[in-house]
């Protein structure tokens, strides 16, 4: 009778006993702050990692494996000639300040961007856009110069997000989107607050809210993983401690591809690395292998052009700046500079470029290159050698989708002006047959590689570290991004 009683009264108690609620927020890391909020005036994908697919929304968007489909705009017809492409917006969009998101905003967007005094890091994206028309609320006509095969692919970028004229003021520190996600708190220094959107006009997420920590060390990221003080860690920045989260049942480890070409940048217009030979013997100077093993533990592809290797028409060129010292040392001497010489190297925060630069430098050293080391942080690095180009040599991650095209940009940062490459790009956007962009391409990656524009290291590997229960992150990073939107707690 008492062990039946006391059977009951413990089933009497489960009954009763609220179940533990299902976790509905995710705090997750990264390596790099953001430098401001607005994604549309910065070339800093820093930005893209907190807001992309979040808070804001373009006409179009990236997926997780790289695909594009339908964003703000629902549907959308292209012309015959391909010059023309008529958007129809969803209905019902609000901004989180409670205004409307209509065709008006769309051409506020684009008109902004491709504006004279435009701000924006990707300006080149929007040079086609002929003329933006509203026809009524939820249709907006865009009018090319020529047809663009990109068109809709540029139009998923972090950079053609749509914007509204009465919130751009303060969109630096207080960022007004779309998105499934509005901003709350920013911390400089520590963290970023999102809240989840009650009025989105798509599928409501999963999460409540999700804080944004920053952590630029390596160490501590380890450290606040292992403490579970934080949910996951995206870009894990110290690939030599995966294993150790692989082998705890705790965690789970997600390392996928990225479209980020990592870089060994030259000034192509400042002496010397304005000499075709000396840029040929930097890239001979490098051995990627090594630099891979001993900056990322291995993580890592080696590319030999500025292209992704899991791109269906990536064309391996890596034997064409193949490691070896004594043709290094011969084409220094026969550039004039057979005594080596002098550069700076600057490093932006990112551990592939920290820890990278070290074994360059010494890379370079052994065919007589000393470079001066400069660590600068990431609001520096984008004053001094992206915005200023007073630099020698520095090392980045291009993390944005088929970004080939910057090439043909003559003031971009790495000041490459090749007129036989800028037309071979704009035979590409007016081409849409398949096997004749594929040959394109190819050319394109060869012309590059011949030019010997930049040193070619590796093609960033991804790896996330996360708390075993969460699902739906992102492997790979097709474009730089951390969409939450589908992310949930496993029950």
């Amino acid at each position: 009778m008492t062990a039946h009683f006391l059977r009951g009264a413990a089933l009497a108690a489960l009954l009763t006993t609220p179940a533990l609620a299902q976790q509905t927020d995710l705090t997750i890391a990264l390596q790099l702050e953001p430098p401001h909020l607005d994604p549309t005036s910065a070339a800093a994908g820093a930005i893209d990692s907190v807001l992309y697919a979040n808070v804001f929304e373009g006409l179009t968007r990236f997926m997780s494996d790289g695909s594009v489909v339908a964003g703000l705009a629902e549907s959308w017809d292209i012309s015959e000639d391909g010059t023309t492409y008529t958007f129809t917006l969803r209905d019902g969009v609000t901004f989180h300040d409670g205004t409307t998101m209509d065709a008006e905003d769309v051409k506020f967007s684009l008109d902004r961007a491709r504006a004279e005094d435009s701000a924006n890091a990707q300006k080149a994206l929007f040079e086609g856009i002929e003329e933006v028309t509203v026809l009524d609320p939820t249709t907006v006509e865009v009018q090319l110069s020529a047809p663009d095969g990109n068109f809709l692919f540029n139009m998923a970028w972090g950079d053609a997000v749509i914007v509204a004229p009465e919130s751009i003021e303060g969109i630096k520190q207080t960022p007004i989107g779309t998105g499934p996600f509005t901003f709350e708190e920013w911390v400089q220094g520590d963290r970023i607050e999102l809240a989840r959107n009650p009025d989105y006009w798509g599928d409501a997420p999963a999460l409540e809210g999700a804080t944004f920590k920053f952590i630029s060390d390596p160490t501590a990221a380890f450290a606040a993983m292992m403490a579970q003080d934080i949910d996951a860690f995206a870009g894990f920045p110290a690939p030599e401690n995966l294993p150790q989260f692989e082998a705890d049942p705790r965690f789970q480890v997600l390392v996928g591809s990225t479209e980020g070409e990592t870089i060994l940048a030259m000034n192509n217009k400042q002496p010397p690395f304005d000499n075709l030979l000396v840029r040929q013997a930097v890239s001979h100077a490098i051995d990627r292998q090594t630099i891979i093993d001993g900056a990322m533990f291995g993580l890592g592809t080696p590319i030999g052009t500025h292209f992704a290797p899991h791109n269906p028409d990536y064309v391996d060129l890596t034997g064409q700046s193949a490691h070896d010292v004594e043709t290094a040392r011969a084409l220094l001497a026969e550039a004039g500079f057979a005594d080596g010489f002098t550069t700076t190297l600057k490093l932006p925060p990112p551990s592939y470029a920290r820890r990278g630069g070290e074994i360059i430098a010494a890379q370079l050293r052994a065919v007589g290159i000393e470079t001066e080391i400069t660590n600068l942080e990431w609001a520096q690095w984008l004053e001094e050698v992206f915005r200023g180009k007073d630099f020698g040599l520095t090392i980045v991650s291009h993390t944005e989708p088929f970004d080939i095209g910057i090439y043909a940009r003559p003031d971009y940062y790495f000041q490459y002006d090749n007129p036989e490459f800028q037309d071979l790009m704009s035979t590409l956007g007016e081409t849409s047959d398949p096997a004749a962009r594929s040959d394109l391409i190819a050319q394109a990656q060869k012309m590059i590689a011949d030019d010997y524009v930049n040193g070619y290291l590796f093609q960033l590997a991804f790896p996330t570290v996360a708390d075993a229960r969460i699902e739906g992150l992102w492997q790979n990073a097709p474009t730089q991004a951390t969409d939450l939107t589908g992310v949930r707690w496993s029950e």
